[in-house]
């Protein structure tokens, strides 16, 4: 499925978002003086206002914070239905991007449901959509047959 999208604005301070992902990484603004993951980018700390803040590298994990299923047809290039969604990152409570699911029925989509990162080459940029899959470390809940 592919997603019409328009191209993101590139700077100085955006571009390390944009632009990791050639590389397989989610790169998010972190402030140095407190550790505050800061998106979208901002040239200060929401937390402490420092001004020391730079690109660090997320573990690309997080959960479905928010979603909904688009089914209407904008563009007739698009005949798929196809989610939109806000993921909460495991990095901080509250560090969330608007972004798509991919790799799975719509339909099997859900709130808490656990995503990992990937990235669309559009352009210049590396553009990161998630897809289904367990967060490193966690146990995934067994299923046992009644």
């Amino acid at each position: 499925m592919t997603i019409p999208r328009s191209s993101p604005l590139i700077d100085e301070l955006t571009r390390p978002f944009w632009t990791s992902g050639c590389d397989g990484v989610l790169s998010i603004l972190r402030c140095s003086n407190c550790a505050y993951w800061i998106h979208p980018p901002a040239p200060r700390c929401r937390n402490c206002r420092s001004n020391q803040v730079g690109a660090q590298p997320g573990s690309g994990r997080g959960s479905v914070y928010s979603f909904t299923v688009n089914h209407h047809p904008w563009n007739e290039s698009v005949t798929e239905p196809y989610v939109v969604a806000i993921v909460e990152l495991d990095e901080q409570a509250g560090l969330r991007l608007t972004t798509n699911i991919i790799g799975c029925d719509p339909d099997t989509v859900y709130v808490g449901m656990q995503v990992v990162v990937d990235f669309l080459p559009h352009e210049d940029a590396w553009l990161p959509v998630f897809r289904p899959g367990p967060r490193v470390g966690v146990a995934e809940p067994e299923v046992v047959a009644t």
